[in-house]
């Protein structure tokens, strides 16, 4: 079966660094732009960053600029998010999906294809 799965997320303490990871089965995740986007309660799926298929090229939403980091291990079928200093806003439930390379050289990063489950991130005392 063609899907990522999301990890990696939970209850986390503001200020906290929690690592997220998309694994990739069935298919080569090498092959594909990824990104990681995140949907807030009461809140449209918003991008977060996305990276290209070597990683050398990375892209971030203004409201985690300089907070988030993506990567990818193209040998693990995985892309990962670390995040710092993590605050109320940041809770939302974390996505990975494709991104349609078109857009990620315009600077939208549009994802393409289906959704997984995702992986909540609650940033809460």
């Amino acid at each position: 079966q063609l899907q990522l799965v999301e990890s990696g997320g939970g209850l986390v303490q503001p200020g906290g660094s929690p690592r997220l990871s998309c694994a990739a089965s069935g298919f080569n995740l090498a092959n594909y732009i990824i990104g990681w986007f995140r949907q807030a309660p009461g809140k449209e799926r918003e991008g977060v960053s996305c990276i290209s298929t070597s990683g050398s090229t990375t892209k971030y939403a203004d409201s985690v600029k300089g907070r988030f980091t993506i990567s990818r291990d193209n040998a693990k079928n995985t892309v990962y998010l670390q995040m710092h200093s993590l605050n109320a806003e940041d809770t939302a439930v974390y996505y990975c999906a494709k991104v349609q390379p078109q857009t990620f050289y315009s600077g939208t990063c549009a994802p393409m294809g289906s959704w997984g489950q995702g992986t909540q991130v609650t940033v809460s005392s």
